[in-house]
């Protein structure tokens, strides 16, 4: 029972929730300008202006009670993640997710290194986790805060309570990374997880790095994740691809067009003094 919207329930002195978050977001990230950005940008190589990358991502809960396992504090069964929108590795991108958990979980402050990038645990209670993505060295500098209301009860609270059928609740977002490094681009310019912008004529750019060997991917994926079944299918995710892939296409020919409007209006600078003779 797939759910987008989230309500205040059986919660163990929650924070406050500000409510559900969106089906559909767009979050661009863009590098700092202070000092450590300066040495970030060095070591990562030459920026490539005008140009995007984006990384469509779903993050959410999927929750199962335990039926007559359940006890007064442990009703329930939960998973939190962030995933690719369509399964793919989202290592390529990100290197850590850290979950901030309600404060009356022991250490309620978890690392994942490595994908996966999930949480399972049980509780009783709903509410707000902080989702925080660390990404590579050569993507950006600045971490990525989502906010997601853990859901454990259906809306519909006068039907019972199945152990067959979790709750799901998920997000679809994009962040898109401005003025990529070519190292950045080289290396996930073929990537099944990356959307990348079509290329100007006349732009060049370092050959793509060879994919890591698919065995190695396919741990990092999570097509055969084994709650899978109850992703949902983001069918808009793809049409909201191709509309990122026009936006980018238009903005790299208004940057062209700028271009050209500022090298005539120079050469009418120029030809001016001329004609007042």
């Amino acid at each position: 029972m797939p759910q987008s919207s989230s309500t205040k329930k059986h919660a163990q002195d929650p924070p406050d929730v500000t409510g559900p978050n969106p089906k559909s977001q767009h979050t661009k990230m863009v590098k700092s300008s202070d000092d450590s950005d300066k040495k970030f940008v060095q070591n990562s190589g030459k920026k490539l202006k005008e140009l995007e990358v984006g990384v469509p991502i779903v993050y959410g809960n999927i929750a199962f009670w335990l039926g007559k396992k359940a006890s007064e504090f442990h009703s329930h069964k939960w998973t939190v993640y962030v995933r690719g929108a369509t399964n793919e590795d989202l290592s390529v991108v990100v290197k850590r997710v850290v979950f901030q958990l309600h404060s009356s979980f022991n250490n309620p402050t978890r690392v994942v290194d490595s994908p996966p990038f999930e949480l399972s645990e049980c509780g009783w209670g709903e509410f707000e986790i902080v989702l925080t993505l660390h990404f590579r060295t050569d993507v950006c500098d600045k971490p990525l805060h989502l906010y997601h209301h853990l859901k454990l009860y259906p809306e519909d609270e006068s039907g019972p309570l199945s152990t067959k059928r979790p709750v799901v609740v998920e997000s679809y977002d994009e962040i898109v990374f401005a003025e990529p490094s070519e190292a950045f681009f080289a290396r996930v310019q073929n990537h099944s997880a990356v959307s990348v912008p079509r290329l100007l004529p006349g732009l060049n750019l370092p050959p793509p790095v060879p994919i890591e060997d698919v065995d190695r991917k396919k741990r990092g994926g999570t097509k055969d994740h084994p709650l899978s079944q109850w992703f949902t299918n983001f069918s808009e995710a793809d049409e909201l691809l191709k509309l990122t892939a026009a936006r980018q296409q238009v903005q790299g020919h208004i940057a062209r067009l700028r271009r050209q409007l500022s090298l005539i209006e120079g050469q009418h600078q120029q030809l001016k003094p001329a004609s007042d003779l």
